[in-house]
């Protein structure tokens, strides 16, 4: 008797999604089925990887990442430059850290330029991130896409808190959209819904549920996203049919792992090599979880989870 591979019936898709313009733009999201299991539906798009870099040098990142940058991180054009042409980067998020009142306070209008000269220095696609700071975000990214107009840029992160300014912005320019919530499956959705019920376009929407680093959290993360996906292809729900993004190299490059001295905990090998394993391990849940793209820091990491994803496709 022949064996039959049991297979599961979805009737939603996640949406399929393009970010930037011209040669250099990609596509992420439009799978019918879970990640990697290609006989059940398809998987059109492999997941993309973002390179993060900032408007100014990171003082706060450990040596193992912070070296890798170290002649290019003082010009965020150049850095850009150095992850397209050296680096062979999917796309760049660039962090303006710098607008942050507890750092620079950058203002807007200034934040504009850097933005623009980035976007004149580079083709692929750019991911322009705020500080995180509510109020400063708000009428920094307001400025910036407005200086992004045309180049089909993801604009982040619209929050519960500051939605509908950014949410506008971001529609006016036409760009699309990071909408984060706060690893809760319903709080996801409910974002979801009143962005679109402002009138933003449901398929420009990207959905980031927080990740989180491996040892810190991250099967809670897993947990949240599954349910996500779950819900996109088993029940169609539109409000949870969004790419996934997961932001994950800015919480894994704090972790001890990546910060402990050799000398401090000799038994834990490499400080380099550690940070790396730990940056690939939980880009590889991420994605096992059902992560479209990722924004990820050491180049070393984003080869492993390169090779991983092509051995997975």
């Amino acid at each position: 008797m022949a064996f039959t591979i049991p297979k599961e019936n979805y009737t939603g898709k996640v949406y399929d999604v393009e970010l930037g313009i011209g040669d250099k733009a990609i596509k992420v999201g439009g799978e019918s089925t879970l990640p990697f299991i290609s006989f059940e539906g398809e998987m059109p798009n492999r997941p993309a990887i973002a390179i993060e870099i900032q408007d100014m040098p990171p003082d706060d990142w450990p040596v193992g990442v912070k070296k890798v940058y170290e002649k290019v991180s003082g010009d965020p054009v150049s850095w850009a430059r150095y992850c397209q042409d050296e680096l062979k980067a999917d796309a760049v998020a660039f962090r303006l850290i710098s607008t942050h009142p507890d750092q620079k306070d950058t203002k807007p209008e200034d934040a504009a330029k850097v933005v623009s000269a980035v976007l004149n220095a580079v083709t692929v696609p750019i991911i322009i991130l705020g500080s995180e700071h509510i109020e400063k975000d708000t009428q920094v990214l307001k400025a910036v896409s407005e200086a992004a107009k045309g180049k089909n840029c993801i604009i982040g992160k619209a929050q519960e808190e500051n939605y509908k300014t950014i949410a506008a912005v971001a529609m006016a320019n036409n760009h699309k959209l990071i909408a984060m919530s706060q690893l809760d499956v319903n709080l996801a959705k409910q974002l979801n819904i009143l962005l679109t019920q402002m009138g933003f376009v449901k398929e420009r929407i990207l959905t980031d549920p927080m990740s989180s680093a491996l040892g810190y959290g991250l099967e809670y993360t897993y947990s949240v996203m599954e349910r996500i996906r779950l819900a996109a292809l088993q029940q169609n729900d539109a409000a949870m049919q969004p790419p996934l993004v997961c932001d994950i190299g800015k919480n894994v490059w704090k972790t001890k792992e990546t910060i402990a001295a050799e000398a401090e905990l000799p038994e834990w090998g490499s400080l380099e090599e550690r940070g790396i394993i730990w940056e690939a391990m939980t880009a590889a849940g991420m994605i096992m979880a059902g992560a479209n793209l990722l924004i990820m820091r050491h180049p070393k990491a984003i080869e492993l989870t390169k090779k991983l994803i092509e051995e997975l496709r």
